[in-house]
């Protein structure tokens, strides 16, 4: 095979190639189209079959006629025959013959005409039966499309939605972790602060409860078990007093 050969059949497959993609992406309605034609084809064997049918009408009701008038002749032979006119009972009896002849050549049209009839007729329901059970095909085909878009759809808004998740996580990892180093920063200069002056040694101070204008809980609850001491000493003794000796002088002893 020559180089030119060869190319040749390259461009007869992209060709195919792309035909056939074209096919597929159009494949329903390539479908309806064919239906469309069928339902066409089948509406003109219908309009045939309706013409046919006036035809053998025409034909049977034409026999009919001629069966009824070669049963007149017939009756007219009795007749003749019984008064003696030969001459003219033989000429009735001729068109007789010619209506016979006529009658039996009709009724074999229209027993064709008639297995036409229904052959065309049995040949439309069943393409009709076809046509129908295809579209029926075509609908499901299209429901499936219809729902495989929709199911393509929600996976791929719901994989948008799974990134734009990811990026909204990383980025509030990312703001927890500028937080966590401000925050780190913040302590570290509170820190150097202390360190640099008195404020470390004032925090020591507070802590261990000698910090001027420090006064501990302890210390004011002291003064004050004090301050009862001083005013209730005979309560606190059990020395009985007399009912018209005046309450002794309350002296606060409170030390700070």
């Amino acid at each position: 095979m020559s180089i030119l050969e060869k190319i040749l059949t390259l461009f007869r497959g992209a060709a195919t190639e792309a035909g056939q993609a074209v096919i597929d992406r159009n494949a329903t309605r390539i479908l309806d189209q064919e239906i469309r034609d069928a339902q066409g084809d089948s509406l003109r064997a219908k309009e045939d079959l309706t013409k046919l049918m006036a035809q053998q009408k025409l034909a049977s009701d034409k026999l009919d006629a001629k069966r009824a008038k070669k049963a007149e002749y017939e009756s007219h032979i009795g007749r003749l025959l019984g008064q003696g006119d030969q001459t003219l009972a033989r000429d009735v009896a001729a068109k007789v013959a010619q209506l016979e002849g006529e009658i039996a050549a009709e009724e074999k049209a229209l027993t064709a005409t008639k297995a036409a009839v229904d052959k065309l007729h049995g040949s439309i329901k069943t393409a009709d039966r076809r046509i129908e059970s295809l579209q029926q095909q075509v609908d499901q085909v299209k429901a499936n499309e219809s729902v495989l878009r929709a199911q393509s759809a929600i996976s791929a808004r719901h994989s948008g939605q799974n990134a734009k998740l990811r990026t909204a996580l990383d980025s509030l990892e990312r703001v927890k972790t500028q937080q966590a180093e401000r925050t780190a920063q913040i302590e570290a200069a509170d820190a150097l602060a202390l360190s640099e002056g008195d404020g470390d040694l004032e925090a020591r101070l507070a802590a261990a409860g000698v910090a001027p204008g420090q006064v501990s809980a302890d210390a004011v609850l002291a003064r004050y078990q004090k301050t009862e001491v001083v005013q209730h000493p005979r309560e606190q003794l059990g020395a009985p007093q007399d009912e018209g000796s005046p309450l002794p002088a309350v002296h606060e002893r409170a030390k700070v």
